[in-house]
């Protein structure tokens, strides 16, 4: 997946978690991929945190952005037919 700034799925790391042994108990109960579901949850946090970084460093441009059309009102709003 090149320039998509996802790395490749393909290419796996081991690496230690702790978490609470109930958990993975009750995990292992419900035949839970342990593994599966920490990555499907850290993909989230990392897309999550990404939109809030690029939010945080956009944010100048959006306020200006929707200032300009508080003022001037949507860019050809008259061809609109909705």
């Amino acid at each position: 997946m090149p320039n998509s700034g996802i790395p490749d799925p393909k290419t796996r790391r081991a690496t230690n978690v702790t978490l609470p042994v109930a958990l993975v108990a009750l995990a292992k109960e419900l035949n839970v991929n342990i593994s599966q579901a920490f990555e499907t949850g850290l993909a989230a946090q990392v897309r999550e945190a990404r939109a809030a970084k690029w939010l945080a460093e956009n944010r100048g441009a959006i306020e200006a952005y929707n200032k300009w059309i508080e003022e001037n009102g949507v860019p050809l709003s008259e061809y609109r037919s909705f």
